[in-house]
């Protein structure tokens, strides 16, 4: 790590203090190990203007991306760009702790009550934390323990199976390459595993690869496959890397060659990996898909061997149990009268029953008066509350609980983070949308809520005078006015059943 910045106590000590988003984060730990470099901090308006009419920025340097850091305007307000002592923005981690001081030289409006701020960062303190941290080296330090001559980077941003490692040995025997492995330890990957796992996975395909070095690298996705492809590639070379072995869509762009591999099939004649074109149709069999490995392991069936080899396969059956031993969240949206609730506790009273899971029901009315008390009905704390609703959710899903939740969650926005969640933690996510109409929602009125907000007693009533923005996404969807609550049960359980999820059971005669 490199050295510490220590602020004078007064500058520290007023200096306001903002958590970026979890990939803003990613870009400031690679700024401030040099795996940037020459970058020493986020990019001003007028690195901004250069990078998109010319590809370099303002003072002339090629770089493939814009790395840009975003705060609420409150903030910039506060701050005076005139004078070094009272322009300091101290960023911290997700847990509050300060991680590097900014000196912001520029700010300007980005989006709704945001403002994009520019300027140097200096680290804090002595570094971060976490699994692995023993892996998250410099590229400076790498670059001291590698060997001399060419070095094989390979970004292994999901496991390696059997294939890909044939073509790592193949290419680095070519090359007659040391082999550095980049391992991606930044959540929303192409692979949906934790980091965490993802680092397990590939030590345990170790003794398959060459003699190598392994680096946990904070590399994120932003979308666009090229820009991505030309920053790994600038990421790689600052760790020594010579050439680079396409994991897909790798480009190259002034950095380490890159290498597009052959792609490579099963000979069941020797049990070997070679260029599907040199095997006889009737002796080749292809790698597996992404789908295909994911079915085997939710349906709890071994990869095969041929494939993928056992100390991966362990790791990859822990981190993906079976459907029926995985975490899930069940979530229940739709309107007021609706039914959801009814139906979620029918469905949680049948799943205790069973006696198969650990399940929790999360009502949105008890939430309301237990988690979320004190939030009101603005579309703010809506989504704040349904935000609790799946982060809590989200745990009882990781530990392999059952998470029932019944909410009215009328935003897209906010039904969408709190799949992101749960998906997040290793746990599956069931939409159900309780679809039953309006009409007869308010001529159910249990809770004579409907009738408040027609007389103007009640606002932001969802239907009413706040919208309901109907799921595109759901995985079930139910109507009361055409069922009964019991069917409506029935079919939730059902689809539970089909997909995995529940243990099938037989019914008594």
């Amino acid at each position: 790590m490199t050295d510490g910045w220590v602020l004078p106590d007064d500058v520290l000590r007023d200096a306001p203090a903002y958590t970026p988003r979890p990939f803003e984060l990613a870009d400031l730990e690679l700024i401030l190990s040099g795996a940037y470099a020459p970058l020493t901090g986020f990019h001003s308006r007028a690195d901004l203007a250069s990078l998109g009419r010319r590809g370099r920025l303002a003072d002339g340097t090629v770089w493939p991306v814009p790395v840009t850091l975003e705060v609420p305007a409150s903030l910039v307000a506060g701050l005076d760009l005139g004078n070094p002592l009272h322009r300091v923005l101290v960023l911290a981690d997700l847990e509050g702790a300060p991680v590097a001081a900014l000196d912001v030289t520029d700010a300007w409006p980005s989006r709704d009550g945001f403002s994009g701020v520019g300027g140097t960062v200096r680290r804090l303190g002595d570094g971060g934390h976490g699994p692995f941290q023993r892996l998250r080296r410099t590229p400076a330090e790498v670059r001291a323990l590698l060997p001399p001559g060419r070095v094989l980077g390979v970004v292994a941003d999901r496991p390696l199976h059997r294939p890909q490692l044939a073509q790592i040995a193949h290419a680095a025997r070519t090359l007659a390459a040391h082999l550095l492995i980049l391992i991606p330890v930044t959540d929303g990957g192409a692979n949906p595993l934790p980091p965490e796992v993802l680092v397990r996975a590939v030590f345990a395909a170790r003794d398959r690869m060459p003699p190598a070095t392994l680096v946990a690298v904070p590399l994120t996705r932003r979308g666009d496959e090229i820009r991505d492809a030309l920053l790994r590639a600038r990421v790689a070379a600052a760790y020594g890397v010579t050439h680079l072995l396409s994991t897909g869509e790798m480009l190259s762009g002034g950095g380490p060659r890159v290498l597009v591999p052959r792609e490579l099939a099963y000979d069941n004649r020797d049990g070997q990996w070679r260029w599907r074109d040199d095997i006889p149709p009737r002796n080749r069999r292809m790698a597996l898909s992404q789908e295909e490995i994911d079915d085997l392991l939710d349906r709890g069936f071994p990869l095969p061997e041929w494939h993928t080899p056992p100390a991966v396969a362990r790791e990859l059956a822990r981190a993906r149990p079976p459907r029926r031993h995985r975490g899930l969240v069940v979530f229940f949206t739709g309107f007021s009268g609706s039914g959801k609730s009814t139906i979620a506790r029918g469905v949680a009273d049948a799943l205790r029953e069973s006696g198969d899971r650990s399940v929790t029901l999360l009502d949105g009315d008890v939430v309301r008066r237990e988690l979320s008390a004190g939030l009101t009905f603005s579309k703010t704390d809506r989504d704040r509350n349904v935000r609790r609703i799946g982060w809590v959710a989200s745990e009882i899903g990781r530990h392999h609980g059952v998470a029932i939740c019944c909410p009215i969650a009328p935003y897209e926005q906010a039904r969408a983070a709190a799949r992101e969640m749960a998906v997040a933690a290793g746990a599956g996510f069931l939409l159900v949308w309780v679809a039953t109409p309006l009409d007869v929602c308010e001529a159910r009125d249990r809770k004579g809520l409907y009738a408040k907000a027609r007389a103007g007693q009640l606002t932001g009533m969802t239907g009413i005078d706040d919208p309901y923005e109907e799921p595109t996404d759901a995985d079930l969807v139910l109507d009361t006015s055409e069922m009964s609550i019991e069917q409506g049960v029935q079919a939730v359980l059902h689809h539970l059943t089909e997909t995995g999820w529940v243990e099938p059971r037989l019914q008594p005669a």
